[in-house]
């Protein structure tokens, strides 16, 4: 798989897109009650998501680098990822969204859509290819009971 960015990169690339567009777009500023603590409660679930997921990579003892994919030796398919295929990508989905609340422009919440978009086309995809042909059947049974984000 060539992986033309690192997904970290691609948050911070988005992050800063959405700073500028913030920044320098006269409209769309927003506020409203309970925006923090949404906010918080995004960032919380966040921290959550990416360190259970993380862990669970860990435990199996499989690779969390996307660069090297080719390295997994172990399909995960417990605790969160029974609910969604990439919690990891959920996880940075979420700390975007969080950001653009931040911002307070609605606008940033079109960046965030298309940063699914990009993973989806760029990263899950391919990654889904390679695990579909290292796991077999066993990779497709799960795709059909998880879905890809959540």
């Amino acid at each position: 798989m060539t992986l033309k960015f690192p997904p970290v990169v691609v948050v911070f690339i988005f992050g800063l897109l959405m700073y500028v567009l913030a920044r320098f777009l006269p409209f769309g500023i927003f506020d409203f009650f309970g925006r923090t603590m949404l906010l918080k409660g995004l960032l919380v679930a966040m921290f959550l998501i990416l360190t259970t997921s993380t862990y669970k990579f860990f435990k199996a003892k499989t690779t969390v680098d996307p660069k090297n994919i080719e390295k997994t030796n172990a399909l995960v398919t417990t605790g969160i990822y029974k609910f969604t295929r990439n919690p990891m990508y959920l996880a940075m989905l979420l700390l975007l969204i969080a950001w653009g609340l931040f911002l307070s422009n609605a606008f940033n919440m079109l960046l965030a859509a298309a940063f699914v978009s990009y993973m989806n086309a760029y990263q899950i995809e391919p990654e889904e290819k390679m695990l579909a042909q290292k796991f077999g059947k066993e990779y497709t049974s799960y795709t059909k009971k998880v879905r890809r984000w959540f």
